[in-house]
């Protein structure tokens, strides 16, 4: 058995379900790019035949959105971005720790972002992924008592997706830790000081 660049063994039988199909497209663009993204490349990753890829997802483009779908739903979930209290300390409770454990679901999003630079038939799919985490942000901050403000949910997205990417690229946890705090107390700040989008 060998092993990737990224640690995942090759060729490993990882059954026929689709969700074990959408983890090998995931673990294929992470660890060789979009380009790479084949029918054939998923079927050896998940040790099944590529028409069995072919019959589940019909196109290349079917198996790209639900790979995405399930990126970006497994990130929301698993990083806690949307707390469901209204606790400060809840809120992306869990985000560095999901850079660092599901680190291709990260690498996946970014490599479709930079493919859709050059490729424009990809550009619908970097929209709906930036929409749900937005969309997602905003509800988190609304769960914490801040004003429903798309402006600001867009710049705390930015800001926790710039943290993401930082452990991703820097693999330095504690930074991306100590910087999460900061972004909870400022908006611990502007909630206590009742902050609205027409404040001056």
């Amino acid at each position: 058995m060998t092993s990737s660049a990224s640690g995942h063994p090759s060729g490993v039988a990882y059954g026929e379900g689709k969700l074990a199909l959408l983890d090998a497209a995931i673990a294929v663009v992470a660890d060789g790019g979009l380009r790479k993204l084949t029918w054939r490349a998923v079927a050896q990753r998940a040790g099944v035949t590529h028409g069995l890829v072919a019959h589940h997802f019909g196109s290349r483009d079917a198996l790209i959105t639900a790979a995405l779908e399930l990126a970006v739903q497994r990130s929301i979930d698993a990083s806690r971005l949307v707390p469901g209290s209204d606790r400060l300390e809840d809120f992306a409770a869990n985000l560095v720790d999901m850079a660092v454990t599901d680190a291709d679901a990260q690498a996946f999003q970014y490599e479709l972002i930079l493919e859709a630079r050059r490729n424009p038939e990809l550009r619908p799919h970097v929209r709906s992924l930036l929409e749900t985490y937005r969309r997602n942000a905003r509800t988190a901050l609304v769960e914490l008592g801040l004003p429903d403000d798309q402006p600001l949910a867009d710049l705390v997205y930015a800001a926790l997706d710039g943290l993401v990417f930082g452990v991703y690229s820097e693999d330095d946890p504690a930074r991306a830790h100590a910087a999460l705090g900061r972004l909870r107390e400022l908006l611990g700040l502007l909630a206590r000081q009742g902050w609205t989008p027409d404040s001056r």
